[in-house]
Order: structure tokens, then sequence, then C-alpha cells
């Protein structure tokens, strides 16, 4: 009867330590990525033409994810009618890295690898490289304590290191 109880007891504390390692390997640490929380609204132009919008970044899943759902209204110009840009991303970490995925009302999907510069104050987004489509990178720098730029940039296939600005914004968070 003992040694039973001993067995239980043993698969018990074993049955802790492993939803304890589980439950520890699978929180996020978003402390370096939390000025971009919150709603934020913005002016930009670029390739596409003058544009206003909104970007709300927030956590999901129990903090496991943090999601960005952003629109820009761009107004008819030079013989094209208005239209309404809407995308989707999700950051999430895996394997000690942070990666995102983004879709857009045009059915692009792209995934990026992110990264943080050394003084917290810029996040890269970086797509992957595929030799038949361009290349995407996502810029946000932080130029106030509730403003940041926003810069998106691509490079054409085959050149995956030669970026050209594509627009670029500024966004203030609303307070």
């Amino acid at each position: 009867m003992q040694n039973r109880a001993a067995k239980i007891f043993l698969i018990v504390i074993l049955i802790g330590a492993l939803n304890n390692f589980f439950c520890q390997s699978t929180k996020s640490d978003w402390s370096s990525f939390q000025f971009l929380i919150g709603e934020w609204v913005g002016e930009g132009s670029g390739a596409p033409g003058e544009a206003t919008g909104s970007s709300i970044f927030s956590f999901d899943l129990q903090n496991t994810v943090m999601t960005r759902k952003s629109y820009a209204d761009y107004p008819a110009a030079n013989n094209r009618p208005a239209f309404r840009h809407d995308d989707l991303m999700i950051i999430y970490q895996e394997n000690k890295s942070i990666k995102t995925i983004y879709f857009d009302n045009e059915g692009h999907v792209i995934n990026y690898s992110v990264s943080l510069s050394k003084d917290l104050n810029t996040i890269t987004f970086v797509s992957d490289i595929n030799p038949a489509a361009p290349r995407f990178r996502l810029i946000y720098t932080k130029s106030g304590e509730n403003s940041m730029k926003i810069s998106f940039e691509f490079a054409h296939p085959g050149k995956p290191e030669e970026f050209s600005k594509y627009l670029d914004g500024v966004i203030k968070k609303k307070i």
C-alpha cells in the first residue's frame, strides 16, 4: 500500500513539473513591444497616394500573441476611385524568435521575421526571401512618447536586399 502511494505521489509531482515546464515555455515576453499597444491614427503618402488610417495593436490568446488590425483610406485621385485597404497581422513567438503572418483584403499573405533595435526604438518586419516574389520590409520607429514613423519598403524579385520606399507616414497614439 505504501509503495502504491509513493508511486501516485511521484506521478502527481511529475505531472506538476511537466505542467510547470510547458506553461513557462509557452509564456511570451512582450515587454519590448509594449509601446505598440493601443490605437494609433495617422497619415501617410507613397506609391498608392495620400492616405489616412488607423491601427490597433493588442494582445490576444492570454498574451501569447499580438495582433495588429489596420486600415487605410485612399481618396479618389488621378482617375483612380477611392479605396480602402484592410489588413491583419498576428505577431507570435516561436523557438525564441518573433515572427509575423500578415493578411490583407487584396489577398496577400506574407510571413515576416521580426527584429528589435538595441535601443528598443525600432521594430523591423522583413519578409522571407522568395526568388520569384517581391520582398517586403515594414519599419516602426518611435519618434516621441506617443508617436511613431512608419516605412514600408519592397525589393524586386532577385534583388532581395535592394529595398525601395513604397510608402511612409506618421502615426499618433489615441489617448
